[in-house]
């Protein structure tokens, strides 16, 4: 690839197209045309993993489920874009779906366009939405962006289709990572009703059944609290101030200063405390603190001698039993009482290790790719950059 400046050419070309000059801006109307989703949409949200037809949404989560309705599916001028008209999320399809909102667009291309490369070129807009309104005919379609002869299209659209090829690829193996960590935990932790793994490391055997404690027993416990907001001198010191969102971070957006620390009832959990979040979106969530720092009151901080890596992973196993069973409709909070109460099996102290040694090594792997398609998701990033002009 060759590298120019202009304003129109790109900054990253391949060879045979050093010398076709700029490229064109024009209007995304021009080369996208729109299907309203009303007869693609899923009549029932009862998905199963054993259907076939994902319902798709053009918001982060994408895929919501799986339908057996064979009526109004979505698959032909494939592949497509769906456009949320709210708020313009966009994502690329070449698989038969049906849709889950009305505020959605299906957007083809039309005749001598690269759908793949103008989605992409879609990622590079910079819109910001603004009021609550319709988007694709009044504003989107409107919006102009640099285009180039088809062929150049096709190559740009299969090059970077390559690169979406390969981050599939590293997101399949981070998918089986997952998988084998929840066999081995369905296995090496007893299931409902039994006393004993499934699956015992051979020199644990024949050490017999598990003890039944309930987490108050074991643990220490206690919950911090927030220094009044208004007092600026409570704040901006040197004491990480971790919050709900926070507790498996190692980087805090807020510190205390001793002042704040001393003159509030917030209190500090150490490196390797286990930290259950009570409040707020992530009311469950379980990680052991990568810091010492203050908690607030939607933490509750348990602390023992007992293996918190251990205990962590059980509590992990028993996220989904927890939330169901004391946060009705995945809504509300929990409290310090509640997660006391919750009653785990342990094993002696070697094999609650032996077994949080094992998954915290799969853990291990599990970051480590997640870091690697990460890293090929900036790699991406970086190329496209290259590859279109800058929209102004």
């Amino acid at each position: 690839m060759s590298r120019e400046t202009d304003r129109l050419i790109p900054e990253l070309r391949f060879p045979e197209f050093v010398k076709d000059g700029e490229w064109e801006e024009k209007e995304l109307g021009e080369f996208l045309g729109y299907l309203q989703p009303t007869k693609y949409l899923v009549n029932s949200t009862a998905y199963d993993e054993k259907y076939k037809i994902p319902v798709l949404t053009a918001g982060k989560t994408f895929i919501l489920g799986y339908t057996n309705e064979s009526e109004g599916v979505f698959d032909n001028k494939l592949p497509v874009i769906i456009f949320d008209d709210f708020t313009t999320a966009s994502k690329y399809v070449d698989f038969p779906f049906k849709a889950k909102s009305s505020a959605m667009k299906i957007l083809y291309a039309k005749k001598n366009t690269s759908i793949k490369f103008v989605f992409e070129s879609m990622q590079m807009i910079g819109y910001e939405v603004g009021v609550h309104k319709r988007h694709w005919i009044s504003i989107f379609s409107k919006i102009k962006i640099p285009i180039s002869d088809p062929k150049e299209q096709q190559k740009i659209a299969s090059f970077l289709s390559s690169i979406d090829e390969l981050i599939a690829a590293h997101n399949d193996k981070l998918e089986a990572l997952k998988d084998h960590k929840k066999g081995l935990m369905q296995n090496l932790f007893p299931q409902e009703g039994d006393t004993v793994p499934k699956y015992h490391f051979p020199e644990f055997e024949n050490d017999g059944e598990w003890v039944e404690k309930k987490l108050g027993k074991v643990f220490e416990s206690f919950s911090g609290s927030t220094p009044k907001t208004t007092e600026k001198k409570y704040y901006g010191g040197n004491i990480p101030f971790i919050r709900s969102a926070e507790i498996d971070r190692e980087l805090t957006e807020l510190f205390l200063t001793e002042e704040g620390l001393n003159n509030s009832s917030a209190k500090l959990a150490n490196k390797g405390d286990l930290l259950v979040a009570l409040y707020g979106a992530n009311s469950g969530e379980v990680a052991i603190s990568k810091i010492d720092g203050a908690i607030n009151q939607a933490i509750l901080c348990l602390r023992s001698d007992y293996s918190n890596s251990f205990t962590h992973q059980f509590l992990l196993l028993k996220k989904e039993w927890i939330i169901s069973r004391y946060i009705q409709g995945g809504q509300g909070n929990l409290s310090g009482d509640i997660i006391k109460s919750i009653e785990l099996l342990f094993p002696n102290k070697e094999e609650q290790q032996k077994i949080a040694s094992c998954l915290s090594a799969v853990d291990e792997l599990i970051t480590a790719q997640k870091e690697k398609i990460e890293q090929l998701q900036l790699h991406k990033k970086g190329l496209m950059q290259g590859l279109f002009p800058k929209i102004n």
